[in-house]
């Protein structure tokens, strides 16, 4: 059986999906109508502590989730407020699955928009640009801060998309089972 809050979860990260694959950007609008929904229905449907051990819980796990691929500049800020209202919806346990689903699917994606664009070398290089001093800094080898190349770029992905695909996937497959 279907909850409410399933298919407004579905139907929300679908239309961003289409916005980010339409215009390259989430709306604010869509995520903070989202943010509070998730907030109402955890309300009038969980039990009196939902509001911190689901809403706010999830919140603040899919945004930590998210976070350090925008600060690495692998992703975008409208990207890490969409999983925000994702983990809202859906508590932190089932952010951290759909979370680790998105990943991989934007992984697939990523590399679907490389070999379409034949940009191979740049994206691997981006890529060891982006993860190398970081794992450097974590062995304890201490850097300068270096700022990215501008232009160096293999192109925008659109990453909600990533995230529809994570979160369907979550939601749809307890009901794939029955």
């Amino acid at each position: 059986m279907w909850t409410a809050t399933e298919v407004l979860l579905l139907w929300l990260v679908l239309q961003a999906a289409a916005t980010d694959l339409a215009l390259r950007k989430i709306p604010n609008a869509l995520v903070l109508g989202g943010l509070l929904l998730a907030l109402v229905l955890h309300g009038l449907a969980g039990p009196p502590h939902a509001l911190l051990t689901q809403w706010l819980a999830g919140l603040l796990a899919g945004f930590f989730l998210f976070l350090p691929l925008y600060l690495l500049r692998g992703m975008a800020a409208g990207d890490v407020k969409l999983m925000a209202m994702v983990g809202a919806f859906s508590g932190p346990l089932q952010a951290v699955d759909i979370a680790l689903l998105s990943f991989a699917a934007g992984g697939v994606l990523g590399l679907l928009l490389m070999a379409a664009s034949g940009q191979w070398r740049r994206g691997l290089a981006n890529l060891r640009a982006m993860l190398l001093p970081a794992l450097l800094r974590l062995a304890g080898v201490p850097l300068q801060p270096v700022p990215l190349q501008p232009g160096r770029s293999v192109g925008g992905m659109p990453y909600g998309v990533a995230v529809a695909l994570g979160t369907a996937g979550v939601v749809l497959a307890p009901h794939c089972r029955a």
